[in-house]
């Protein structure tokens, strides 16, 4: 089954919602971080017209900020 353009896009804004709000603090908090980036690069890929890249990389530049520490 195949997603469509609208659904590819409505599940990678809750993904970058979720990445907005995420604050890491263990390492548990950083695996979920790398999970819900490696979604939002494989939802890009499914893109048919290369929008999806192009659509991470905007998203990518808003939400960049100092990098997150993790607690050891």
């Amino acid at each position: 089954m195949a997603l469509s353009k609208r659904a590819i896009e409505t599940l990678t804004d809750l993904i970058e919602i979720k990445l907005s709000c995420m604050q890491v603090y263990d390492r548990e908090d950083a695996r979920e971080l790398a999970a819900l980036e490696q979604c939002r690069r494989e939802l890009a890929s499914l893109s048919d017209d290369g929008t999806g890249m192009a659509h991470l990389a905007e998203a990518t530049k808003r939400r960049r900020g100092p990098k997150p520490r993790v607690a050891a």
